[in-house]
């Protein structure tokens, strides 16, 4: 047989019996490059039923060079390229090897170049010049031979890919615990654990992270932790909506038996539908989990998960010591605020409410959440310097004289003067807030005359929260005064007093804002109803 025109594949007695059932996962994508029709036949024959790791092999047909960069272009993702040398030119398949390392930058795909005329590529200076991994004749490829060299092809292509999935998934998990690190409250923390996880294994799971807490209970946190119970943090997929709810009303009797599993056994437990990790973090915290609908995760895969998974659980113990500290500094400033509430013989929720609404305005008119989030923690403080002013004048009804006057108004630069020494960075935001939440938008306020945006942002804030809070609260000076007066002063003072856009902004919110002292009231407050101002 000297032509390309006479190949026929030679029968081997006894040849070897390799096909298995085909599993539904996608197929090894293998391209047939030759522009002889009866070398496709003859080799789809012969691999016909051939089936690697339980997936079954695709078969691509090219007739050119030209189709065949094109078709990888394509699909990238081609394991073998059973690659003619003669087809368009003398030195087609040599092109197309050469343009699939250099021009498509194709590492992976293993090239095995096929020949029926050995004097145009001489072996040792394809092997040499070019970046293929076979180089065979055609008449020496037997059925059972080429059976052999598909094969040990994908088992190659396998190890490769299994190796370069194995960088990127630790390259994923160095971004990730980078990521997630950054994250400071537990709920955004839970939910980007699971974000990372989602993007690390490449798929979109339903998975949910749940924890059985030592008997710590802060204030804010996504999750109630009651007793003994297990509770969930966060959920992706049908899990989003659910944390908070109960366990078993969420996962179902079945599902529940899998947990109590793991965590007699520890580590990882996994069947055909439901991959589970169980561990616990220095704290004491046991923390579970659940990828749902993951049909059996590889080796690599689970080992990624794995090491993932420990990062994580260091990283859960300091978002918890760093939630606990906030919600410490966040209560001992709300009961420094309220001392002086009480001193000052005022009742019941102001500080709480002028946080809350502050918030609720540095939202509205375009701060960051950073900043947002400083503004609620600093606006509970606005009134700290009243701590200087005698209670004669601080708890005095009705009216002040002049010189009275002048020594309340000293409570902004008192104020300012306790906090302004700090570093910190919400207790400088409150010595802004201290010293010009009684500041005016026109430049007829105290303690310095400011007018307009030369007011600190922060001050501008809280004095629209806290008039709006105070005018509907009894005072020892007033009686509370019906809403919509309030809303009409508000209106009035638009401008004026008040700086334009937060009052807009106030008016914008209103449903948000009414509900915050609904939820906050005065012990005599009565339930405010929604308006449309």
């Amino acid at each position: 047989m000297n032509s390309e025109d006479d190949l026929i594949f030679a029968d081997d007695e006894g040849g070897a019996d390799a096909k298995t059932s085909s599993s539904i996962r996608p197929g090894w994508k293998v391209m047939i490059v030759d522009d002889e029709p009866a070398v496709h036949d003859v080799t789809r024959l012969a691999l016909a039923g051939v089936t690697f790791g339980g997936r079954a092999i695709d078969l691509i047909s090219c007739f050119s060079g030209k189709e065949a960069l094109e078709t990888i272009r394509q699909n990238p993702d081609v394991s073998l390229m059973l690659l003619d040398v003669v087809m368009e030119t003398d030195h087609a398949g040599l092109d197309v090897a050469r343009q699939v390392r250099q021009d498509l930058d194709n590492q992976m795909v293993r090239i095995v170049l096929r020949t029926g005329q050995p004097g145009q590529a001489p072996e040792r200076s394809v092997i040499t010049d070019y970046d293929i991994n076979d180089y065979k004749e055609k008449t020496e490829l037997t059925a059972n031979k080429l059976f052999t060299l598909v094969y040990a092809s994908l088992r190659a292509y396998q190890y490769i890919l299994t190796v370069e999935q194995g960088k990127k998934g630790l390259a994923k998990i160095i971004e990730a615990s980078a990521d997630i690190f950054k994250l400071s409250s537990l709920d955004r923390f839970a939910r980007g654990v699971l974000e990372q996880l989602s993007a690390l294994l490449q798929i979109n799971p339903e998975a949910i992270l749940m924890q059985q807490r030592q008997p710590v209970h802060l204030n804010g946190v996504v999750a109630s932790f009651a007793g003994d119970r297990w509770q969930p943090i966060a959920g992706i997929g049908r899990y989003e909506a659910v944390p908070g709810e109960d366990l078993l009303t969420i996962l179902g009797a079945e599902r529940l038996k899998k947990i109590e599993k793991v965590t007699q056994s520890g580590g990882i437990f996994s069947d055909q539908d439901d991959y589970i990790v169980y561990f616990v973090d220095r704290l004491g915290n046991q923390n579970l989990l659940l990828i749902e609908g993951v049909q059996q995760l590889g080796q690599l895969e689970r080992d990624l998960v794995e090491l993932f998974v420990r990062n994580v659980s260091i990283a859960f113990e300091n978002v918890y010591l760093h939630a606990d500290l906030d919600e410490t500094q966040r209560e001992i400033i709300f009961l420094l605020g309220e001392a002086v509430e009480v001193r000052s013989q005022e009742t019941g929720n102001h500080v709480r409410r002028v946080a809350e609404i502050s918030r609720i305005l540095a939202e509205e008119v375009g701060l960051s959440e950073r900043e947002a989030d400083l503004v609620q923690q600093a606006s509970p403080l606005h009134d700290l310097g009243k701590i200087g002013i005698p209670d004669h004048i601080l708890n005095k009804p009705g009216g002040l004289n002049p010189e009275e006057l002048a020594i309340m108004r000293g409570h902004a630069e008192i104020g300012y003067r306790m906090l302004a020494g700090s570093h910190r960075k919400m207790l400088q935001a409150a010595a802004h807030i201290a010293h010009e939440h009684h500041e005016r938008w026109d430049g007829k306020g105290y303690p310095r005359g400011l007018s307009g945006e030369n007011i600190h942002c922060y001050g501008r804030i809280t004095a629209v929260a806290d008039v709006f809070d105070a005018l509907l609260s009894d005072r020892c000076y007033k009686k509370a005064w019906p809403l919509e007066d309030v809303l009409d002063f508000l209106r009035t003072e638009k401008g004026t007093q008040f700086d334009p856009g937060m009052i807009d902004a106030l008016f914008a919110r209103l449903d948000d804002i009414l509900a915050v002292r609904n939820r906050l009231p005065d012990l005599a407050d009565p339930v405010i109803g929604s308006t449309k101002a």
